[in-house]
């Protein structure tokens, strides 16, 4: 095939396939590959601080109804919130039909100390930063969101002599557009080291005991794309399924190659603005906010994870049990939000909830890349979905995004 012929997308599902290949057959001494990904990795957290606050600021500097930015930021969290809650569910019947933890024999580690997770208070307390350049510095997202979106409408407030400080923030923000599109073009490279780093590293061996908590964590976050984000793509949204997939495919093979929504920001904002083409106003606020709060693929994982460790040791669970994952699977996905090692601090709080041991933790951690690679992919489509559908309900979606939808 022809390489001009060949999208980025393609490019990138190569790349994957092939360090999956080369992972499994040189093994581990494979792993030397890793810093050629990491690089990747590192230029796309280099820019997320910058592409954050140019167009945080721009896009609520352009919105002079102020309501609008409430109305448009309602329907936004409202979405994350409700598709985190039917995330958990999903991972409970999924775990309960396959039963992950059933006839796993498998060494029980010592008792694991989990890290205590922030109340919900101080969460929002901490939101509003002290340090404006100490928050950009340690790339604390939401306290970034807070300060960029305060700026953008205070600049909206003062009228016509900000705007010439607007227009620069403006070019700015198109200046961000064409590194990302330059760093792009590294990634089926950075996808091969990657993968080929992941599946050297671990390879068959260590994933065949929990075989099954796997494929369950990715059945259950398979159903949840399609069915979920394809409800709200095809009927909130209003656009084909093919096409929406299509569109964000780089941003998704990005996500489930860096396991991290946070570094994958700049392909997810490029998608949405360029494939899908949602406005400025809308994914430059949704998609940030997303990357930190909308842990769908995350919740499933915990569901999962919980109830795989009630089954690893033997333990029933009550309807009280079952609520406990869902009421602490939704909220932890914003408590834990920003948080280091946010996964870890879910899944602590969820099997504390439930009155579950947290030595299931040491043995989850095992396989944990090999899962939170597709749970950040489900994670990334969500973010863009919502994004999508609430551009679609404000008018912001573009005319050329209308024409290949139809």
């Amino acid at each position: 095939m022809n390489n001009k012929k060949l999208q980025l997308w393609h490019k990138i599902l190569i790349g994957l396939v092939l360090g999956l290949i080369a992972g499994i057959i040189v093994g581990p001494g494979i792993t030397v590959l890793k810093p050629f990904g990491t690089l990747f990795i590192n230029l796309l957290k280099m820019m997320i601080v910058p592409l954050l606050v140019l167009f945080l600021v721009a896009g609520a500097a352009s919105i002079t109804d102020i309501k609008k930015l409430g109305r448009v930021g309602g329907k936004i969290v409202g979405m994350y919130l409700l598709t985190t809650f039917i995330a958990v569910s999903i991972g409970i019947v999924f775990a309960l039909i396959i039963q992950p933890g059933t006839g796993v024999e498998i060494e029980k580690p010592a008792e694991v100390k989990g890290k205590e997770a922030p109340s919900i208070v101080s969460w929002l307390v901490d939101i509003v930063p002290k340090n404006v350049i100490k928050a950009m510095s340690e790339s604390r997202v939401l306290q970034i969101i807070f300060f960029s979106l305060f700026l953008g409408i205070c600049l909206a407030l003062v009228g016509e002599p900000a705007k010439p400080v607007i227009e620069i923030f403006e070019i700015l923000s198109q200046a961000m557009v064409k590194m990302v599109h330059i760093v792009m073009e590294y990634a089926p490279y950075a996808v091969f080291a990657l993968m080929a780093w992941v599946a050297g590293k671990y390879g068959l061996k260590m994933m065949l005991p929990l075989g099954k908590l796997i494929i369950t964590v990715y059945l259950a976050c398979a159903i949840h794309i399609i069915v979920v984000y394809g409800f709200i793509v095809k009927v909130l949204g209003k656009r084909p399924l093919g096409w929406f997939f299509k569109g964000g495919a780089n941003a998704m093979a990005v996500a489930y190659s860096t396991a991290s929504s946070a570094a994958t920001l700049p392909a997810t904002m490029e998608c949405s603005e360029k494939n899908h083409g949602v406005s400025k106003t809308v994914f430059g606020f949704s998609l940030p906010l997303g990357a930190t709060i909308n842990m769908d693929g995350t919740s499933t994982y915990q569901a999962i994870c919980a109830i795989f460790t009630a089954q690893l040791f033997g333990i029933d669970l009550s309807l009280y049990h079952y609520m406990a994952i869902i009421l602490t699977g939704t909220l932890a996905s914003i408590g834990a939000a920003g948080v280091p090692g946010a996964g870890l601090i879910m899944l602590t709080m969820v099997l504390t909830a439930a009155g579950l041991p947290l030595e299931a933790i040491g043995i989850i951690a095992g396989v944990d890349r090999i899962m939170d690679m597709f749970r950040t992919m489900t994670n990334v489509t969500g973010d863009m979905a919502v994004t999508l559908a609430v551009a679609r309900t404000e008018g912001e979606l573009e005319e050329l995004a209308e024409s290949a939808a139809s």
